[in-house]
């Protein structure tokens, strides 16, 4: 059994996909592009920095301007057109109750990510808060989850397991030297997650609940 629980944010506790999406849309047009919808979704997930330079030809002054454009709007609006997944609270406070020790670990700043924990009020279930810096070094998902475990002072990662719905989640949590169960649910395919190996596939909340209260 897990006794320190990892979680993504975007795409495993929440819906985030309407205020991402509209965030980057403003972003492009400011730049006069225009692209259709469906095909934003990989921004969910990485770092904003990452998803924005292939479309600047890695022009970082470009990028940082997209960044900030993104921010203009996700700070205001974005970041609350969101939705917590049905039965992801009664997770956490199951989880808690049973004495795990739970960490949000996400690629977002770390900021907005307690902005969302405290709007959905499940702020409360969450020892640790672990995310990217505003304007730091740490901003991918092995960055995140080496200092959450230098936070905890955990060295034994036997102990560990990370939550996350994309390859990122998966490949950050296996170079810490920890397992991750992917989900399904959120914005990562069966072919992603597979494909970086993650430990443990799980296609609802319900299957996630079974997981981790050890009932598979």
């Amino acid at each position: 059994m897990s006794t320190h629980i990892f979680f993504d944010l975007d795409g495993t506790l929440t819906d985030s996909k309407p205020g991402i999406i509209r965030s980057v849309e403003h972003a492009l047009n400011f730049f006069h592009m225009h692209v259709p919808s469906e095909q934003l979704i990989p921004f969910i997930g990485p770092p904003l920095r990452d998803s924005f330079a292939p479309f600047f030809d890695n022009d970082a002054a470009r990028v940082d301007l997209a960044i900030q454009k993104y921010r203009e709007y996700y700070n205001v609006k974005g970041i609350f057109e969101n939705s917590l997944y049905d039965g992801i609270a009664d997770l956490l406070r199951e989880l808690q109750g049973q004495g795990r020790r739970l960490c949000v670990a996400t690629s977002k700043p770390e900021p907005f990510a307690r902005r969302i924990l405290e709007h959905f009020r499940i702020n409360g279930f969450f020892s640790l808060v672990a995310g990217a810096e505003l304007h730091g070094a740490r901003n991918n998902k092995t960055d995140v989850l080496r200092y959450a475990c230098a936070q905890w002072g955990i060295e034994d990662m036997r102990s560990c397991l990370m939550v996350g719905d994309r390859k990122y989640d998966v490949q950050g949590a296996h170079a810490v030297g920890m397992a991750c169960a992917g989900v399904l649910y959120g914005y990562g395919s069966r072919e992603e997650l597979a494909e970086a190996r993650a430990d443990y596939l799980c296609a609802t909340v319900p299957d996630l609940r079974r997981l981790l209260l050890g009932e598979l």
